[in-house]
């Protein structure tokens, strides 16, 4: 028998420790940070399991795995001030890291028309997914700037997030597209009551 337990009752209080820092409030803006990173994954590995297609959900696991390492970084107070003293810290999302998300769009953004008009959510189960992986994503992206307010945070997490949304959505048009399913259009009222 394992002597890991998934539970070990010291946050039954309503506190939580941090990588190599204190107990805090389970609703403190770093815990809502970093939660909402872990939902996005969860989300992410949804809409993955909803994809037939080898090639991104590949991409989502390389996703999946920096997100670990964001909400790894969330989850650390103080992480320059570690750094500065030779203290560890987990591994942390790159420039690089955000210039492969860009070259994934780009790379999907050849498979599509250009769009014309506002798209919704919607489509075949896996773009579905997607979208709600990516607003997800956006809300991961409040969490760290309300955080950004009152802590230390590196700039590049917010543009991992930011890019990481803008490539859910290209993905769940590419999942669409790519299954011959039309994207729901958004109607103005004239047109939805015409």
């Amino acid at each position: 028998m394992s002597d890991m337990r998934v539970y070990t009752r010291t946050g039954d209080d309503g506190q939580t420790g941090l990588f190599g820092g204190p107990r805090v409030s389970k609703d403190d803006p770093r815990l809502e940070a970093y939660g909402t990173v872990d939902e996005l994954n969860s989300t992410i590995g949804v809409a993955s399991a909803f994809l037939e297609h080898e090639d991104l959900r590949g991409w989502l696991q390389i996703v999946q795995s920096d997100l670990f390492d964001v909400g790894g970084e969330l989850a650390t107070p103080d992480v320059e001030e570690r750094i500065r003293k030779g203290q560890p810290v987990g591994p942390r999302v790159t420039d690089e890291d955000v210039t492969k998300l860009e070259g994934w769009i780009d790379a999907m953004d050849e498979e599509l028309q250009p769009l014309t008009r506002f798209i919704l959510p919607g489509g075949t189960p896996a773009s579905a997914h997607l979208h709600v992986a990516r607003t997800v994503c956006r809300r991961a992206e409040r969490r760290v700037l309300t955080l950004s307010h009152t802590t230390e945070v590196a700039s590049t997490l917010g543009r991992y997030l930011n890019r990481l949304s803008d490539c859910l959505f290209t993905m769940a048009r590419v999942a669409n597209a790519r299954a011959g399913v039309a994207e729901p259009e958004w109607l103005g009222r004239e047109e939805r009551q015409g």
